[in-house]
């Protein structure tokens, strides 16, 4: 058995939990947040048996896209002003960090 743990952005993080659903995969859900932008994720906790890893990393592999967005910068607080830029700057979000953790034993009460 294994345990699948997603960080998701939340704006994938509904289109995920249904087609998670749809598939006959359990999964939990949990708010979080950290990151470059420290902006609001969302991690899924996914329980399945070993054969079936495969299929839920294509469904989180398909449901959770990268996207470029315009982040405005934090100004420097008591840091070197001289690299500060004042206009916002285009990154890349979304998608998924995924690890796969093997599980020694799994109880349900």
């Amino acid at each position: 058995m294994k345990l699948i743990l997603a960080v998701v952005q939340d704006q994938d993080s509904n289109r995920l939990s249904t087609a998670l659903m749809e598939h006959n995969f359990r999964s939990t859900k949990l708010a979080s947040t950290g990151g470059f932008l420290k902006s609001g994720n969302t991690t899924f906790m996914i329980g399945t048996e070993d054969i079936r890893v495969d299929k839920a990393l294509q469904v989180i592999k398909d449901n959770c896209k990268s996207r470029d967005q315009l982040v405005a910068p934090v100004s420097p607080m008591g840091g070197n002003a001289d690299s500060y830029v004042p206009y916002p700057v285009e990154v890349e979000v979304g998608g998924a960090t995924v690890f796969v953790l093997p599980i020694e034993s799994f109880l349900q009460f």
